[in-house]
Formats: C-alpha cells, sequence, structure tokens
C-alpha cells in the first residue's frame, strides 16, 4: 500500500469512524488519553460468556485525525478478524506500523498507539477483575479525588486539563 492510499484510509476512517458508540452494559470502560496533544479515547469492552473472545468492543473521543482514524481502524479489525482478548495482549507497536504505515507511526507515535494502549489496559483490567471475582477479592474503588492524589486525572477534570490542540 503506498503512501497515498493509507493517507485516504486514514482520512476515510477519520471521517466516517466505525463502531464508534457507547455502550451502557460494557464490562469494561477504559478511558485513555494523550494529554500532550488532547486525544481522548474511550474503550467499551465486553468478552463473551467464555471470557476468550470480543462480543462487544466499540470506542468514543475526539483528537486528531490519526489518534481517531486508529481507533476506527482497529476496532473495523477486531470485528472483522474475530480477534480474542489474547490477540489484543499479543499486539504492539509494529501492529499500528502494519496498519498505519511507518510514517505516520513515527511522527506521532502516541496518537497513533493511543487506541491499542488503551483496548489493551481494558483487556487487562478485564482480567484482574475476573481474578478478583473468582477469589473473592472486591474491587477497589478510588474516588476522583484519590486518583488525583496519585496523580492522575480523570472524569471532567481530564476534559478541562486536555485543552483543545487538535491539530499537531
Amino acid at each position: 500500500m503506498d503512501r497515498q492510499e493509507q493517507i485516504e484510509i486514514l482520512l476515510d476512517h477519520y471521517r466516517h469512524p466505525r463502531h464508534r458508540h457507547e455502550v451502557a452494559d460494557a464490562a469494561v470502560v477504559m478511558p485513555g488519553g494523550n494529554p500532550g496533544c488532547g486525544d481522548i479515547i474511550t474503550i467499551y469492552l465486553t468478552p463473551d460468556e467464555t471470557g476468550k473472545l470480543i462480543a462487544e468492543f466499540a470506542w468514543t473521543g475526539e483528537g486528531c485525525t490519526i489518534s481517531q482514524a486508529s481507533a476506527s481502524i482497529l476496532a473495523e479489525l477486531v470485528h472483522e478478524e474475530g480477534w480474542t482478548l489474547q490477540d489484543i495482549l499479543d499486539h504492539d507497536y509494529t501492529t499500528m506500523i502494519d496498519i498505519l504505515g511507518k510514517e505516520a507511526v513515527q511522527m506521532r507515535p502516541k496518537c497513533a498507539t493511543l487506541a491499542l494502549g488503551t483496548l489493551k489496559a481494558a483487556v487487562r483490567k478485564y482480567q484482574r477483575d475476573r481474578i478478583r471475582e473468582e477469589l473473592g477479592i472486591e474491587p477497589l474503588e478510588l474516588s476522583e479525588d484519590d486518583l488525583e492524589k496519585l496523580g492522575l486525572v480523570v472524569g471532567e477534570k481530564a476534559l478541562e486539563s486536555r485543552g483543545s490542540r487538535f491539530d499537531h
């Protein structure tokens, strides 16, 4: 695939995102962001009853063309190729190079890998929660204030702190 084709695919996914919607009853809702440029992605993930396959994967977000298009492309691949939870964990930076092209990933690595990194975090959270459930351990609930003390900004504060710089 040449550079022009890659650009056309990115623009198509940015203008017509696939699987971009909230899932009210998702097993995991995982926010992710790139505070340096203001990209935000929220992953909605629900594995099937076996806990190995993806029953539902959607996303919402805002940000630059590369971050949003890569989320759309990733969602399309997960659905069309029937990725498992393990498949998601097995993919890495090189996957995004294969999908988006080396130039796009090298120019904006954080933007290009935000969706995959957030999806992997959602899978790990799902797996941790299942282990805790099997062991009878209650999940740790932290408030936004607790998270802020740890240096993490979430919720409305994250939206306020991201700024409005999407074209970088």
